[in-house]
C-alpha cells in the first residue's frame, strides 16, 4: 500500500493539485515519513525529484528481504 501512495504523489505532483486537499493531506502524511529521510540524502538533478523512485525500490528490496527470511 505504501508503494502504492508514493507512486500515485509521484504522479498527483505532476498536475496543479491543491495541496491542502483532503485527500492530499492524507497522501503527504502516509508517504512523507518514508520520502523525507530519502530526500534529505538525494538531492534533486534539476526539476526532476527521485525520491519517490528511490523509496519504492527501496521498499521492494526489504519486502523481498523480508519475504525471504519468513521463507526460510
Amino acid at each position: 500500500m505504501l508503494t502504492v501512495g508514493i507512486f500515485l504523489r509521484a504522479i498527483v505532483s505532476w498536475f496543479p493539485i491543491d495541496p491542502n486537499n483532503p485527500l492530499m493531506q492524507i497522501l503527504i502524511q502516509l508517504t512523507e515519513p518514508v520520502l523525507a529521510p530519502i530526500r534529505r540524502i538525494m538531492p534533486r538533478i534539476g526539476m526532476i525529484d527521485l525520491t519517490p523512485m528511490a523509496a519504492i525500490i527501496l521498499l521492494q528490496v526489504l519486502s523481498s528481504a523480508v519475504t525471504r527470511g519468513i521463507a526460510t
